[in-house]
């Protein structure tokens, strides 16, 4: 059997918990013949920081890029609100993915059928909704310089935050979207702010160019990402991929996901660029945060970070059958009504978190005898 090698950093709040979920599929798929799922775990974030004051060691981030794939649980907690900025839990995952080159991010919206009363908006605008939000990952105003807050002669404050991309740093996030809806229904909306800002003109100058030479089979369309919120709130079946900056990505695909009911359900992929063998550096995470105020308490959904290990099947193990599979058990499980407490109707009764790691592998096992 094939070895992969799972490099798990469950975190602080509920993330030891939806990783022990993760850690439960794993088994499984291994037992069915999957391969030899050989699982390594460290600490981040807060739970770094009390053991080693600092918020991911050079130790861990070794055996992140050493890893097949990484998943990645939840950071932070108002446990470390008042450590310095510098080593706040949340730096522990910018530096791995600066240190892992991890410059694409995939956020998959999906809406099950079985779910769709859960979205604040009517069934027939979100019923068996799939987008996917392509984010450029490590460029853009969050890591541009300067990025400071300094006092000026008058007393006042101005604080500077810096806008840059270059023209390979947008080729390469267009060229994963462009590449995604291939094998999705053939669709990219490019999404940016060309009348305002300088970096959305490159932006749409260089998506525009690629398209023509390479991806000319593809249906592309240009949209101003203010729009574009607009319109996922409007009509958002209208979108199959969606690529954009680092802070439009932000702030759509918390629009998107909201679409499909709850947070808890939203798994996410982050990709570095391809070696000479193929193989990317990975990275894979629930979308929704460390929620410290249920911690502990076994009433987490898991079905995003079990939606991450599915992720990290297809994009990084090369196998998109059991990802398939996968996904499968975890619309089978919805569809029998089963229910965390997040996405629970008014006074029904929820189950927990291992109750749901439970369901879905129940329901994965006789998929993967067919």
């Amino acid at each position: 059997m094939a070895t992969h090698k799972i490099l798990l950093l469950p975190g602080d709040g509920i993330g030891p918990e939806v990783a022990a979920e993760a850690k439960k599929v794993l088994k499984l798929f291994e037992e069915a013949g999957y391969g030899s799922f050989e699982t390594e775990t460290d600490l981040v974030g807060g739970a770094a920081i009390d053991a080693h004051g600092k918020p991911v060691t050079d130790a861990a981030v070794a055996l992140a890029k050493d890893a097949d794939a990484v998943l990645f649980g939840a950071v932070g907690g108002p446990k470390w609100d008042k450590v310095a900025y510098e080593i706040r839990p949340e730096a522990g995952l910018l530096r791995l993915r600066k240190d892992l080159g991890l410059f694409a991010n995939l956020r998959p919206a999906i809406c099950y059928g079985a779910l769709a009363e859960a979205s604040s908006l009517k069934r027939d605008l979100v019923e068996d909704l799939d987008i996917l939000i392509v984010r450029e990952l490590t460029g853009g105003v969050y890591f541009g310089e300067p990025k400071e807050i300094v006092t000026l002669e008058s007393g006042e404050k101005r604080a500077v935050d810096t806008q840059i991309y270059t023209t390979g740093e947008i080729d390469r996030i267009a060229r994963v979207a462009f590449d995604l809806a291939r094998t999705r229904r053939n669709k990219v909306s490019s999404a940016e702010k060309r009348n305002v800002m300088k970096s959305g003109v490159l932006w749409n100058q260089v998506v525009t160019a690629i398209h023509a030479k390479d991806y000319a089979d593809v249906e592309l369309e240009h949209v101003l990402a203010d729009n574009c919120a607009m319109q996922l709130v409007r009509k958002p079946k209208q979108y199959d991929v969606i690529v954009c900056d680092n802070l439009f990505g932000d702030i759509l695909s918390d629009v998107a996901a909201m679409l499909t009911g709850s947070l808890g359900m939203l798994p996410s992929a982050s990709l570095g660029a391809p070696d000479a063998a193929g193989r990317r550096a990975s990275l894979y995470e629930p979308v929704h945060g460390s929620a410290p105020d249920i911690a502990g308490q076994g009433l987490a959904n898991p079905l995003a970070m079990i939606g991450s290990v599915a992720m990290a099947l297809r994009y990084s193990l090369g196998l998109g059958e059991a990802a398939d599979k996968l996904e499968a058990a975890i619309g089978s499980v919805l569809a029998s009504g089963a229910r965390t407490r997040d996405i629970a109707p008014a006074g029904a009764n929820a189950i927990g978190t291992g109750e749901m790691g439970d369901a879905v592998v129940a329901a994965l096992k006789p998929l993967l005898r067919a």
